[in-house]
């Protein structure tokens, strides 16, 4: 059994919005020279708050903000906000900005490896064998300096997590910024992290919500054996995209029995894009899927995050090169009016599921059933763990409409793609969401 459950009870209201800051805000590639005066840019983030809000969402979730060298994800000094963003009292201007709206903010924390210019690192280099912190990494002398890296990135040195000191280093930055306003962390790496270093950091702090990014695996084992309140989803994500790009509906029916096993005992991190992937509008076969998508994700157990962007049908696509996360991680406009308006009809499909998940808040510990499977249709219904409340979600990746026989009490429709009020007849392509008349 289980046992990580948050204490933090407003995880289970929460939806995310998720940005990485130094691509969003338009910040140069490179740190600059030491000395350079810091740049205000996260106070640019806040004509953004309001339009979070008003998507629905009530959490931001930030990509790394502390001093890197080019990404943010090869940290240099943990307790420093990134002078390419701001000093310290811009980071607490924008936490007390989002408080004051409700909003709650997740931190993203690299300590899985961190940047060849990280002080201990640096001394390091400077002394050898000498250094009082060589055991802060995996090194070899043997013919000179050799170091483990984060999965053949030299820039980005792994840190010794059987090093208590690593330890000790690590649960000091997370409690500071915790008690400095901050809600939470996203843990970066969790999967490459063992899960015993979770338990004696994130696990033994209390106050804060903790999700670890791991890709695939032993999901429940991050939060049985490492302590953590979630992680991120990834095999949901997965088979959302390539079950409607492959018109095969049973791999997201089984993915969704995985998912129903996980949330038995936590709520995953679930997310249709990220700042990682290509963009759910260009990873589609189909664009006319895009909604579909949507309606698993906003309809099943979970924390969802919409990574920014997505809500507007921004397009790019990730390239296995140097700089290519560029086009999914462009810089944004300095306020939601100057973006293009072809966007907008996303948005307000983002708002009215993300508004039919608020009003149905039992859909973070839902279970799911399948009703009808076929490749090209599914439905499914959501029922709230006491079995008090349930919803029913049509989906018709074809290209004709398509009448669910489904053996049911009445239903009525609740939204719909197209606003139909046939409860279950879907055009195609199409999606629809029921509730029991």
């Amino acid at each position: 059994m289980v046992t990580g459950m948050s204490a933090t009870g407003w995880a289970e209201h929460v939806v995310w919005w998720h940005l990485h800051p130094l691509s969003f805000l338009g910040a140069p590639r490179n740190a600059p020279p030491d000395g350079t005066p810091a740049q205000p840019r996260l106070r640019n983030l806040e004509p953004w708050l309001d339009y979070l809000v008003e998507l629905g969402c009530n959490g931001l979730a930030l990509g790394p903000v502390f001093a890197s060298e080019s990404h943010g994800y090869d940290t240099v000094d943990h307790y420093r906000v990134d002078p390419r963003l701001g000093t310290e009292d811009d980071l607490r201007r924008l936490i007390d900005e989002c408080h004051r709206r409700g909003v709650r903010v997740l931190l993203d924390g690299v300590f899985n490896h961190v940047g060849r210019g990280f002080g201990p690192f640096r001394d390091v280099l400077a002394r050898g064998r000498d250094s009082a912190y060589t055991s802060w990494f995996r090194l070899s002398f043997d013919g000179g300096l050799d170091y483990a890296d984060f999965e053949g990135h030299r820039n980005l040195v792994a840190l010794n997590h059987d090093e208590p000191a690593v330890a000790e280093y690590v649960a000091g930055v997370m409690r500071h910024w915790l008690d400095f306003g901050a809600d939470g962390w996203r843990l970066d790496a969790a999967y490459a992290v063992p899960l015993p270093f979770w338990r004696d950091t994130a696990g033994r702090i209390p106050g804060g919500w903790f999700v670890g990014e791991v890709i695939h695996g032993d999901y429940p084992a991050w939060i049985r054996d490492g302590g953590l309140d979630s992680v991120t989803q990834y095999e949901l994500w997965k088979a959302i995209r390539s079950s409607l790009n492959d018109l095969n509906f049973y791999e997201l029916s089984w993915a969704l029995q995985r998912h129903d096993e996980f949330s038995r005992d936590f709520a995953p991190m679930t997310f249709a894009g990220n700042h990682d992937v290509t963009r759910l509008a260009s990873a589609l076969s189909d664009r006319r899927h895009l909604g579909l998508a949507l309606a698993v994700l906003f309809t099943v157990a979970g924390v969802p995050s919409v990574y920014a962007g997505d809500e507007q049908a921004f397009q790019g696509v990730k390239r296995e090169a140097e700089f290519g996360d560029d086009d999914i991680r462009p810089p944004f406009p300095p306020a939601p009016g100057d973006l293009a308006p072809y966007g907008w009809p996303t948005y307000r499909l983002h708002e009215q599921l993300i508004g039919l998940r608020r009003r149905h808040p039992w859909l973070h510990r839902a279970r799911t059933r399948p009703l009808h499977l076929a490749n090209k249709q599914f439905a499914y219904e959501s029922v709230s763990v006491d079995g008090a409340h349930r919803l029913v979600v049509l989906l018709n990746a074809a290209d004709h409409g398509h009448d669910f026989a489904l053996d049911t009490a009445p239903l009525r429709t609740v939204l719909s793609h197209d606003g139909a009020a046939d409860a279950t007849f879907v055009p195609g392509p199409g999606w629809s969401i029921l509730e029991p008349v």
